[in-house]
């Protein structure tokens, strides 16, 4: 089984990419809009949680990603065995359905159910998405379409995120409802996007020879593990922002316009900077942007560290600004290099070990930093920057190591004019 790809794509790759990136998008958008809003709709306070609330909230919104990593590696397998369309296109519809039933009511009951079967949903989308993109992708242009489905994915999380706090602002609680059916439409839109472009699309009869003692296979080996475990610690913090990030804002007297600004502002920079990225990790090899990334999120949490303990000097916020986005470099480098140790057979269930890892990640960091901001406050909001500091740089540091002793596993950098 090897995992050799050709250099180049194939013609229909284009369309093929595109649907999943315009339901890639979609998709990543009535999710950021509607968990955005998710601590306000439960607790029915827009502004600031009491502290009876945050361990509830923290709790049912840590049963999405729970939801997807229990399950995802068995979505992984369904997309390898049944092939990578009818998943992600069943996915989408489910989720739309989801979060339209969520809009029914405020109970803790309700919410929980419906968002770990959300996250099983989501878990769908994402290991048959990626493991499209690494299919129809050669080892020359990897990293950039890595990069594209980068850019939608996180654009559409991010312009989710800024609507639903800018909603959080604009209209009364008691309208958030509305909020969860516009996710569902909006998922309906991407699964009739994804179901057109893909029209009298065939995938590979040989799909029905994966067997489960793959999965071992598909798993269970160093070069995968050391590649998705840096994602783990990433979303020990994306988790935490995620979810409280529209509320604290809120209580300490942000308006929610400028929140949603801010981060509109940033993802149109994602959209820009992941592509770019991408080719560059295509011409330049992998492990410089692995390393330029993890310096940069390193340092933008040092340097975030600082303006809470010093306040918003202009150095420090000019010194975020460029870490965040050598941090950006991270994303497509990371995907293009689990892609390229995966094998085509076994690609839908590799792919699904990353959605796993930022599923626990997820959870983990949701659980760790409640536990350190309920008994130390700030103290303990450091010592949870400094662990996502130290374990992303120890864990890139491994991998990078493991590149240098086997260069015969890395692919050939495209040539500069290609």
């Amino acid at each position: 089984m090897s995992s050799a790809t050709p250099t180049h794509a194939a013609p229909e790759s284009s369309r093929l990419l595109g649907a999943v990136f315009g339901a890639t998008f979609f998709i990543r958008f009535g999710f950021g809009l509607t968990v955005s809003i998710f601590a306000s709709y439960f607790a029915r306070e827009s502004v600031g949680l009491n502290a009876g609330s945050v361990g509830l909230v923290g709790l049912l919104s840590s049963l999405a990603p729970i939801g997807e990593g229990l399950t995802v590696l068995f979505s992984g397998v369904a997309t390898d065995r049944y092939g990578r369309f009818p998943i992600l296109l069943a996915g989408t519809l489910a989720a739309g359905a989801l979060l339209a039933i969520m809009s029914l009511g405020r109970t803790a009951a309700l919410l929980g159910s419906v968002n770990f079967l959300f996250g099983v949903a989501s878990g769908a989308i994402l290991a048959a998405s990626l493991a499209v993109v690494a299919d129809q992708s050669g080892r020359s242009e990897r990293g950039l379409e890595m990069g594209r489905f980068d850019a939608v994915n996180l654009l559409g999380y991010i312009l989710g995120f800024a609507c639903g706090f800018g909603a959080l602002g604009a209209i009364p609680n008691s309208q958030l409802p509305w909020l969860f059916r516009l996710g569902a439409a909006v998922l309906f839109v991407g699964f009739v996007f994804a179901l057109f472009s893909v029209r009298g699309y065939r995938e590979r009869s040989d799909r029905a020879t994966f067997e489960l003692w793959r999965i071992r296979d598909a798993v269970l080996r160093r070069d995968v593990l050391i590649v998705v475990a840096p994602w783990f610690v990433i979303y020990m913090l994306l988790g935490t922002a995620f979810i409280f990030l529209g509320s604290a804002a809120t209580g300490a007297g942000l308006p929610t316009t400028w929140l949603a600004a801010l981060i509109g502002g940033g993802g149109l920079l994602l959209l820009l900077t992941q592509p770019w990225f991408g080719r560059q990790a295509d011409r330049r090899g992998r492990p410089l942007f692995l390393l330029l990334g993890t310096v940069g999120f390193v340092s933008l949490l040092v340097l975030a560290g600082l303006v809470a303990q010093y306040g918003p000097q202009h150095v420090l916020l000019a010194g975020i600004g460029v870490s965040a986005l050598f941090a950006l470099g991270y994303g497509p480098a990371a995907l293009a290099s689990l892609a390229d140790v995966s094998h085509s057979i076994t690609r839908g269930t590799t792919m699904a070990v990353y959605s796993l890892v930022i599923s626990a990640g997820m959870v983990a960091g949701l659980w760790v930093s409640s536990g350190l901001y309920s008994t130390y406050r700030v103290a303990g909001l450091d010592a949870f920057f400094g662990i996502i500091a130290a374990g992303l740089a120890i864990l890139t540091g491994v991998r990078l190591r493991d590149l240098r002793r086997q260069p015969s596993t890395l692919p050939a950098p495209a040539p500069p004019g290609s």
